[in-house]
Formats: C-alpha cells, sequence, structure tokens
C-alpha cells in the first residue's frame, strides 16, 4: 500500500469572539422563552380558562405568585455569540445572559478562545471552565460558556462542511420525535406531537384547595385529551418533598407521564426520596433543566434519582458537556430529554441512542399554533411536522442568524483582541521541552 504523504488541510485560527443582546424586536423572545407579553400562558394565563397561575419557585410569595415575569425571571435577556475565524466563517451560539453576560464572554473567556484552532474545544472547554471556578460553577457564568461552546461546534461543522450531528457519530435514528409543552395540549395532539406537559398550577402555599385544583387540572386536561395520548406535568421547582409525594400518587389513575422538576435543583436528597417513595407507582421522574456541568449531573444519575434528565444544551454547559453528560446517564439506562433549546438539542439528540424525543415549547401566546422556540433569532429554525423533526442536512447547526437588532455592548479594541489571538499562536507554536511523566 502507498505511503499517505498529503498532510491534513490547514484550518484557520479564530480571529474574535463577540457577544450580543438583542434589541428592537416586539414580542420576540430569542433567546429567553419568557421574555414574552404579560398575557402569554407562559406567564400565568390560561387561554381555556383565563387567569391560572403556573406554579413557580416564588410561589409562597403573594405578589409574585403565578406570574413568572413579576419576579424578573426574563430580568437578564438573551445572549447571542458569534466567533469568527481568519477565513470569514462565523458560529453561533445563544444562551441567557444580557449585558453581563456580554462583559464575561468579551472580558473574560475570549482570551481562551482567539487564536485558537477550532478543532480543540475539549481544551478550550476546560480553559473556560477552570478560569471561571471562582465566582462560575452553576449558573450565569455556565450559561457564558455555553454560548461560545455551541458557536464553537457550528463554525466548526461550517469549517468541515458537515452538519455538527455528524461530528458527533452520526444519526441513531432517522428523524426525531417532539413533544410538546403547552397551556393546550388538546391542541398539540391535532397537531401531531408524540406527546404534551402542561404547566402545574398551584405550589404547597395555596393549600389543600391548591392540590385539589392540581389534581382537577390534569384531569381536565387528561379527560380532553383521551387516555393514549402521554400528558406530563411540570411543576418549575415550586413543591416539597411530601407534597411532591402526595401529588404523584393522586395523578398517577390519570396517567401521568412524568412529574417534571417538582423540587429546588440543589435538594438532591429531596429527588431521592421522592423517587423512593413513587417506585412502583408508573410514575416517571424527570428534572435537570437547571443543572449544571457533569458534576450536578453526575450526583443525580449515580443516586438514580430520576428516570429524565432534562439538561438545557444553552445552559448547562454546551455540546461539549452534554455529550458527557449523556454518555455517563447511557451507563445508568437514564433518558436524557433536553429541556427546549431547539436545534443545539436536536442535533444532540440525532447522534445518541438515550434521547428518545425532543421537546418544543410552544411559545404561541394562546398554544394555539407553532412557533419557533428562538422566535425570529433563525429564520430557517427547523419545526416538526407531523410530530417528527427531520433536520436538513446543512453545515454546523444549519440556522442562519438574523442580524437585525443585535448590539455589542462592551466590544473590545481591536489591539486588545490581537493581543489574545497572538498569545494564543505563540503558545501553540511554544517548544514544550523535553517528554516527562505528568503526574
Amino acid at each position: 500500500m502507498a505511503a499517505l504523504t498529503a498532510g491534513c488541510r490547514q484550518f484557520p485560527r479564530i480571529k474574535e469572539v463577540r457577544a450580543y443582546v438583542v434589541e428592537g424586536k416586539e414580542g420576540d423572545q430569542g433567546a429567553d422563552c419568557h421574555d414574552v407579553a404579560d398575557e402569554h400562558w407562559i406567564n400565568g394565563n390560561d387561554p381555556s380558562t383565563g387567569r391560572t397561575p403556573i406554579a413557580n419557585p416564588m410561589s409562597g410569595y403573594a405578589q409574585y405568585a403565578g406570574a413568572r415575569k413579576s419576579w424578573g425571571i426574563n430580568a437578564m435577556g438573551g445572549l447571542v455569540v458569534e466567533v469568527e475565524a481568519d477565513d470569514g466563517t462565523t458560529g453561533c451560539g445563544v444562551t441567557i445572559g444580557g449585558e453581563a453576560g456580554c462583559i464575561i464572554v468579551e472580558k473574560h473567556l475570549s482570551r481562551f478562545v482567539e487564536g485558537r484552532d477550532p478543532r480543540d474545544v475539549e481544551s478550550m472547554w476546560d480553559m473556560m471552565w477552570r478560569a471561571t471556578i471562582n465566582y462560575g460553577r452553576k449558573g450565569l457564568p455556565i450559561q457564558c460558556i455555553s454560548a461560545v461552546d455551541l458557536a464553537l461546534w457550528d463554525l466548526l461543522g461550517k469549517l468541515r462542511n458537515e452538519p455538527v450531528y455528524a461530528l458527533l457519530g452520526g444519526k441513531t435514528k432517522a428523524r426525531l420525535p417532539v413533544y410538546c409543552t403547552t397551556a393546550r395540549p388538546d391542541v398539540a395532539k391535532d397537531l401531531g406531537f408524540v406527546g404534551a406537559k402542561i404547566p402545574c398550577p398551584y405550589g404547597p402555599s395555596a393549600g389543600d384547595a391548591g392540590f385539589r385544583k392540581n389534581v382537577a387540572f390534569f384531569a381536565k386536561w387528561r379527560a380532553a385529551v383521551g387516555p393514549d395520548f402521554p400528558l406530563s406535568l411540570d411543576c418549575y421547582m415550586a413543591l416539597t418533598v411530601p407534597y411532591a409525594i402526595k401529588l404523584g400518587n393522586a395523578l398517577k389513575d390519570h396517567g401521568i407521564k412524568w412529574m417534571e422538576e417538582f423540587l429546588p435543583p440543589d435538594d438532591y436528597e429531596g429527588y431521592k426520596e421522592v423517587k423512593r417513595a413513587l417506585a412502583g407507582s408508573g410514575v416517571l421522574l424527570s428534572t435537570a433543566e437547571h443543572e449544571y456541568t457533569r458534576y450536578g449531573f453526575r450526583k443525580l444519575i449515580e443516586d438514580r434519582s430520576v428516570d429524565i434528565l432534562q439538561p438545557d444544551i444553552t445552559w448547562l454547559g454546551g455540546l461539549t458537556e452534554a455529550r458527557r453528560v449523556v454518555a455517563m446517564a447511557s451507563a445508568y439506562d437514564v433518558l436524557v430529554v433536553p429541556h427546549g433549546s431547539s436545534v443545539y438539542s436536536y442535533h444532540l439528540q440525532y447522534a445518541f441512542a438515550n434521547c428518545p424525543v425532543a421537546e418544543l415549547i410552544n411559545l404561541s401566546p394562546k398554544g394555539d399554533h407553532m412557533v419557533p422556540y428562538f422566535g425570529g433569532l433563525f429564520p430557517d429554525e427547523p419545526m416538526p411536522e407531523g410530530g417528527y423533526i427531520d433536520l436538513p442536512d446543512r453545515p454546523g447547526f444549519g440556522v442562519t442568524l438574523d442580524r437585525a437588532g443585535l448590539r455589542r455592548p462592551h466590544a473590545r479594541p481591536a489591539a486588545v483582541v490581537r493581543a489574545n489571538y497572538d498569545a494564543n499562536v505563540a503558545e501553540a507554536a511554544r517548544d514544550v521541552g523535553p517528554p516527562h511523566m505528568p503526574f
């Protein structure tokens, strides 16, 4: 066999990282699915009954009960990160974070990316994570890392002219089933979704009357969609351990598929206790929309506290960290059904067998028709048809960023960007010295 003499093609380096907020798009939530009109169903306005609260962590405070926007869930706003290579190719990632996130990306994370080879996603992720440990580990800094990481994967797919799912190992399924989170599960059924999830109206502070209303609310929608349509309940961190156990037992006879995020995310022992109490009930338990990095997920997985993990790919650490979580979960036969995140989730789910179904959060104000998860941020965002997502064969994540309304509030001088670039190019060329045992 003839020797292979030709080297691999040269990849451009990453020229610049840019962080944007989105402004001037009235009624277009972009990356923040809660930044919608006050009259929207996701803010506690059930289109079938009028004002119906949605249980949430602030339900115990009367002035904030029911309406999520009242206590500022949308205070940060969306964050768009764009990375550009030397040849002009760009990649895009999104998350929550607003101007505060822009500062983290521009002032801190950029130094670990500019001037780097875009194929080095693992080392860039590790540097960003380690460099933010003192003020990070969860929340906003990890969300910022997520957006940078997703932009890098998008860029890498475009440079290689392949979809991201192909970079992850290719398809494990011909098309991806989708369920719908909505105030109108009857409409979701008519639209062909494979299941639906509805919000829990009341938390423990509403007392026994609220508990009875929760059961009646679920029973009403079960009757509306029939006995065979999968129907789940999103409790959004609003319950306690005793309340969750009581509610799970009350709803098991109404055919609940799973009960979601019923405790605060750090109550690992509580999740384990509820799982133990509801064993054999047929009620599946899910959580982790608000969990971050492999370390938070490891605890849930090893304790066998849940049946379904629901990471948000734009929050937990991006695709680089998500694939580690999915791999860990597969060793314990735990399913991974990501929260929202649209194309960023879809590509991951195509590539892994233990990601069986996707979520579409129906952000039409009354839940009566489908709209893209990211609003107009990506005009070509793929939408489910007949209950399935069939991703087009496009490079990267396969969507185009609409730049209208983007504002870069913390742009750095060109000299600072160039200094980052030159420092990383020089480091790549540095003689590392003689070999040694690294431990």
